[in-house]
């Protein structure tokens, strides 16, 4: 059985095109079946997120089931199939394997390490096991590919550090307030950096939000999506009384916080601290609001040092996924050899037990007058002649699988023995061929 993968990303193909090439609820099952349609797939699964759409296939000739999803790929996007082509990549045998490996290990995603793309390949597989659509080697490869995903991730911790702007502002208020359980939160601005930054706090357990913008309807939006309170903006320095972390990311040309309304707001407050981040350029909160007492202010390029340490910390956990990716493949293409030559091994064995059961009641027919202890021990040195013969080439056979002449020792082995496995021809055929493509 042979995998392959055909898929396209932010970084092969144009959003437009990714748009059309979405696949969720309904539509997913829809093209889950249309897939597994096509005579040259054996099993498949498509993986879709925000940023790419995956076809993973089995399939018993490679140029059939390449051209197959690219067919695919090419009616459902009502695209040309050339330029389907010129947008997406394919991998395929052990290339397609390693690929799965590191999508799940986070290191295709456009945030090395993210740990969202873990679950996304899981629900993936989910739904194409539910929908029947897979077979006993997607089964494995997509089960294993989520274990590789889970062991990258514990044993060299390459989710731990933050690598966002938004992130890394609320693992720095983890840090300075510990548990943010109980914290009051004020997040000045609504826009794409705030709507993230709020995700990040309401995740880490901040109870309610409270949301300031110069539009109020874009704050109140904001605030009912993610369970907050919305404020007007004049009433800002009120709110400053009372919160313990101020997270501010606005688009205005000047100061949002001024230093006096800060000054005001900590007599009020009685020193108690708050910590301030400014996550604007041109920056929201006057910059000499971080000497007064009891306040704590970072800026953009506090945050940007702080992911470039950490992005540099996930690169050296990258390589270290490397190595684990390259170990499980190996493991992983080692179990597909051996359960590619498993029907041929099945037929050997089957044939010697035919010609033992054949010889061995002609014998016995010969012999007269035999009590049952002999007959057991002549039908036991039978068994055993046959297993012994059998036993050398069964595991060199076995050994030979995990090679790129696997197939031709598979195929010599059914010609000696004149053995009859239904399918092989086709498997042996395209092995060939996917090999010539490798070493040509």
């Amino acid at each position: 059985m042979l995998i392959m993968v055909v898929g396209l990303s932010h970084r092969t193909a144009p959003v437009e095109l990714r748009e059309r090439l979405s696949f969720a609820g309904s539509s997913l099952h829809k093209a889950l079946r249309q897939i597994k349609a096509f005579p040259a797939i054996q099993g498949c699964a498509v993986l879709s997120t925000c940023n790419r759409t995956e076809v993973y296939a089995a399939t018993l000739e490679m140029d059939e089931g390449l051209s197959a999803v690219w067919n695919f790929l090419s009616r459902w996007a009502n695209v040309d199939i050339s330029e389907i082509k010129n947008f997406t990549y394919s991998h395929t045998l052990c290339d397609a394997v390693r690929h799965l490996f590191r999508v799940t290990s986070g290191l295709d995603s456009m945030l090395l390490g993210e740990t969202e793309i873990l679950g996304q390949v899981r629900t993936a597989y989910q739904v194409a096991s539910a929908d029947k659509v897979t077979n006993r080697v997607l089964n494995t490869l997509f089960q294993q590919a989520i274990e590789v995903g889970k062991r990258v991730r514990t044993e060299t911790g390459i989710d731990r550090n933050a690598v966002s702007v938004s992130y890394a502002a609320v693992e720095l208020a983890k840090r300075h307030l510990g548990d943010l359980n109980n914290c009051q939160v004020l997040l000045i601005g609504a826009g794409k950096m705030s709507r993230l930054t709020a995700q990040y706090l309401a995740a880490n357990g901040v109870p309610s939000i409270i949301i300031s913008n110069r539009s109020f309807e874009r704050a109140r939006a904001m605030a009912c999506e993610m369970g907050g309170k919305a404020i007007q903006f004049n009433e800002l320095p009120q709110c400053l009384e009372s919160a313990d972390i101020v997270l501010s990311c606005t688009a205005a040309p000047h100061v949002v916080v001024k230093v006096a309304d800060v000054e005001r707001a900590m007599v009020k407050r009685h020193d108690r601290p708050v910590l301030m981040i400014d996550l604007a350029v041109p920056r929201d909160i006057e910059t000499t609001a971080g000497g007064l007492t009891g306040v704590t202010l970072y800026d953009i390029d506090d945050l940007a040092a702080v992911v470039d340490h950490n992005l540099a910390r996930r690169k050296q956990a990258a390589l270290e996924a490397e190595v684990i990716i390259e170990e499980e493949l190996a493991g992983f293409m080692s179990w597909l050899g051996t359960q590619y030559v498993v029907p041929t091994i099945a037929a050997l064995k089957q044939r010697g037990e035919e010609i033992k059961e054949q010889e061995l009641k002609r014998a016995l027919n010969r012999l007269e007058k035999l009590s049952e202890h002999d007959r057991k021990v002549i039908s036991s040195l039978a068994g055993s002649i046959v297993n012994q013969i059998l036993h050398t080439p069964v595991t060199q056979l076995k050994s030979y699988a995990l090679t790129a002449e696997g197939h031709l020792y598979t195929r010599i082995i059914q010609n000696l023995f004149c053995l009859d496995v239904p399918g092989q021809e086709a498997k042996e055929q395209a092995a060939s061929r996917s090999d010539k493509r490798i070493t040509g």
